[in-house]
């Protein structure tokens, strides 16, 4: 997101302050809304399609002005399933298992100062968080600590972190490689705000092994151990940046000399901002994120054919059903997940996509007061639980819980 907008959009949330933390003993540890069908396109209060509302936990309770980021995590020991949220004095730890009860075990307070921006990504048992806050660097956080949660909600320490960085807009993790990636960072470092290289071989010291700049300031991106359709990089790492006005696709396998494969600019750019490889690889799902302000498209969706990498093509673009903005995505076999701000999240079929087919099949939106082109509504969504849990971070109404509907 670019700073400006976002400054002028969320004035009032930016800079919030965390001194009431304390406080947080004294709410509510448990959602108190109440589980609803999805019935005649309604799921209580919030409209929907294919998926049914299991509860909500709000910012009060969780002592928060402003909803980010979300990943999860299942604790491999026990099957539980939870929710890592990003706030903007924090970062929240939700205990999803059961869906319908899910109890908020505490919060880790921001290293430094607040921030509109906070982002998170799991590796193993650990929790990487990076934060658009000064000398807030990378909070390293040991998910094995919510197992046996007394009395909840708590405040938590982090158990590391890397000051090798100051504030960052993101961070990726290759959890195949054991690498994370920190993007968006400050623009006259020594990789132009482009990536930095952290090995996680020891989890809570991230040790850097590089970085790179050449492509300038990457907003978001996707690492993957490629195993594609092009011959020429099986088993490499491949990065693929969202570089504010163009895509880029680097070839990471060397830490010492990545090597830049191509830069893909298209029409109509606004702000490159998030995607998403398909499970097989061969297309890439892209989002901008300003094109429907600047242009007054409908939600735009780009769809890059990844067959070659030196070579990629756009393959075709989708348009959603709303003027809603599109922010973050991501695919879980043909389901795309599409976090569209003010229209909720928005789930695609794109088991076509190679004929240039992406049909809207469900949808829940937890902004039920409009659908209109602003900075409202969900932030971003989490569907890779076990379960069949899917859990959406909204900006205004705190972390959902919503499952497929029977």
């Amino acid at each position: 997101m670019k700073k400006v907008i976002y400054l002028l959009t969320f004035f009032g949330f930016v800079g919030c302050s965390s001194d009431n933390e304390q406080e947080e003993n004294n709410l509510p540890d448990v959602a108190s809304s109440t589980a609803a069908p999805c019935e005649n396109g309604m799921a209580g209060v919030y409209p929907c399609n294919g998926y049914d509302f299991m509860a909500n936990i709000s910012l009060e309770t969780m002592n928060a002005a402003f909803g980010n980021d979300i990943w999860g995590w299942t604790d491999a020991q026990s099957g539980k399933e939870y929710a890592v949220m990003g706030l903007d004095n924090g970062t929240a730890f939700v205990d999803i298992s059961d869906g319908e009860q899910p109890i908020y075990l505490g919060k880790l307070p921001t290293a430094t100062t607040s921030s509109s921006w906070r982002d998170v990504k799991v590796y193993g048992d650990y929790a990487y968080i990076v934060a658009e806050a000064n000398n807030h660097g990378v909070q390293v956080f040991d998910l094995k600590k919510l197992r046996n949660i007394e009395n909840p909600p708590q405040i938590f320490t982090e158990d590391g972190n890397y000051n090798g960085i100051g504030n960052a807009h993101n961070i990726v993790i290759n959890p195949s490689s054991g690498f994370a990636y920190p993007v968006g960072t400050n623009r006259d470092d020594a990789y132009n705000g482009g990536v930095h290289f952290l090995d996680l071989q020891n989890p809570v010291a991230p040790v850097p092994v590089g970085g790179w700049g050449v492509n300038g300031y990457t907003h978001d991106a996707q690492v993957i151990t490629y195993n594609g359709p092009d011959s020429n990089f099986q088993g490499s790492e491949i990065f693929v940046g969202a570089n504010e006005d163009q895509v880029v696709i680097v070839d990471i396998t060397n830490k010492n000399t990545p090597v830049t494969l191509a830069t893909l600019p298209y029409p109509n750019i606004g702000y490159t901002h998030q995607g998403w490889f398909t499970d097989d690889q061969r297309y890439f799902i892209l989002g901008d994120e300003l094109d429907e302000i600047q242009q007054g498209f409908n939600t735009r969706t780009l769809v890059f054919d990844m067959a070659n990498l030196e070579n990629p093509i756009l393959h075709h673009t989708y348009l959603g059903p709303t003027s809603a903005i599109d922010h973050n995505g991501y695919i879980l076999g043909n389901d795309f997940f599409l976090a569209n701000y003010t229209a909720g999240v928005r789930v695609l079929d794109i088991s076509n996509i190679e004929d240039r087919v992406m049909t809207e099949k469900a949808f829940f939106d937890t902004y039920p007061a409009n659908d209109n082109t602003q900075f409202s509504g969900v932030w971003s969504v989490y569907p890779y639980f076990e379960s069949g849990h899917v859990i959406i971070s909204d900006i205004d109404g705190g972390l959902f819980i919503i499952k497929k509907s029977d």
